[in-house]
């Protein structure tokens, strides 16, 4: 399950995706003697919109092809689809999906096309190869830009109090206790919207991971537990000790996300911690200050091991059923999306909240601070993947457990451990092997 699930449209509109125009068999040479290929991906409407952008460029440079947009349902309903549409061999030219774990749901070495071999490929940033790949092939190129998760700061507060972003969790501390004296809320929650209360615990993982690289495949294999691991266990004990520090804004329980946005953004607050998908959003929630708002990684306990948990985008793969001239204009599309101009038109299209997965690529000269920060990281190598893209086990009731945590109702040994139940029901659902 991920971080954010978005609610999947409904049965109508799933028929709709299933039997759009852009589905439907059609030769190579429709269209004027040009190759028809069709490209699925999900219908939220600023996807669609960078979709669009993104074709239009393509198509621009190659007026040999015509690119027909079909979309799918977001959620579970969208998912089933993809894997019914693979199964009957139904699938678009070109499709969207997860990368990460969940990519090995619809088992790419059997469904999919390698790309292990073209030139683009090796532009690829290594992290997010690494969650498109299946044994020893590459199979997708990137869809949008990666995000990392850690703290949004007050970049005006951070100077007028002479701090520095932290690197280790010490000195975070010492940074909140210096902004309570000065009168602003150290640390905003949201926790009118539930899921905001994760970030604590998830953003933590490559601290994590770099602490205990095989944590993740021995979670995955019952072998290892949130409640029994200190590093991983850590996550929770971050928002007990901030609740009993008093760090929390007054409104904790019953603000909302983009009131968190706005905390931060004008100073009412010093630190929100998220992910950086709400970049885009600090337009709209902060539109006066989305230059004083800055990013830094999740601080751990050791100041050289600092680095940023990453959000990796989801990628564009190529089906086994795609043949003869579509192939060839497919992988056209795919290396497209994979260039500097398809970065570029995807960033025409909408706000970047992150560096894109591609190293010829460029961000816009006019992207947010916080991109800026998180981009540093990535550029130097101080990053690694969320545990979702490693593991395909997340308890669905992670987002309640933190609330409880964060709220002081449950310490922070017993939310984890009831985290693990959650995860344990989670993978006897999926019917994961020593569990």
């Amino acid at each position: 399950m991920r971080l954010v699930t978005a609610l999947a449209a409904g049965t109508l509109s799933l028929a709709l995706s299933a039997c759009s125009a852009g589905s439907l068999g059609s030769s190579d040479d429709e269209g004027g003697g040009k190759t028809e290929i069709t490209f699925l991906t999900n219908n939220d409407p600023s996807n669609i919109k960078v979709a669009e952008a993104v074709i239009a460029a393509f198509e621009a440079k190659n007026t040999d092809v015509d690119v027909k947009l079909d979309t799918r349902p977001q959620g579970s309903e969208g998912d089933n689809l993809v894997k019914t549409r693979l199964a009957t061999g139904d699938m678009a030219d070109v499709f969207e999906y997860n990368s990460g774990s969940l990519l090995q749901a619809i088992a790419p070495q059997t469904n999919l096309t390698p790309v292990t071999g073209e030139g683009w490929v090796g532009d690829l940033d290594p992290t997010f190869k690494q969650v498109v790949s299946a044994g020893t092939d590459v199979y997708g190129s990137p869809w949008g830009a990666i995000v990392g998760g850690g703290i949004f700061y007050n970049r005006p507060l951070y100077t007028k109090l002479g701090l520095q972003v932290p690197k280790t969790w010490a000195e975070f501390m010492a940074n909140n206790a210096k902004i309570k004296a000065a009168g602003v809320a150290p640390v905003e929650q949201t926790y009118s919207e539930t899921w905001t209360s994760q970030i604590l615990v998830l953003a933590d993982f490559h601290n994590v991971s770099a602490a205990q690289p095989d944590f993740a495949e021995k979670y995955t294999n019952n072998q290892a537990k949130f409640a029994t691991t200190p590093q991983a266990l850590a996550g929770f004990q971050h928002l007990e000790e901030l609740k009993k520090a008093g760090y929390w804004n007054d409104d904790y329980a019953s603000a909302k996300y983009n009131e968190g946005l706005n905390a931060v953004a004008v100073g009412k607050a010093g630190h929100y911690p998220m992910i950086t998908f709400g970049v885009p959003a600090l337009d709209t929630a902060g539109p006066d200050n989305v230059n004083d708002v800055g990013f830094f990684a999740l601080p751990g306990d050791d100041a050289s091991k600092n680095g940023v948990t990453l959000w990796e985008p989801s990628g564009i793969y190529i089906p086994k059923s795609t043949e003869g001239g579509k192939l060839a204009a497919a992988k056209r599309f795919q290396a497209f999306i994979a260039s500097p101009e398809g970065c570029a038109a995807n960033a025409s299209a909408a706000p970047v909240g992150g560096p894109f997965a591609v190293k010829t690529c460029k961000l816009p000269d006019a992207v947010a601070p916080a991109v800026k920060d998180l981009s540093a990281y990535v550029d130097a190598g101080a990053a690694s993947p969320a545990l979702e893209f490693l593991s395909p086990i997340k308890g669905p009731a992670l987002e309640q457990i933190t609330v409880e945590v964060g709220s002081g109702i449950r310490g922070a040994t017993d939310g984890a451990k009831l985290y693990d139940e959650d995860v344990k029901k989670q993978a006897q659902q999926l019917g994961i092997k020593g569990w």
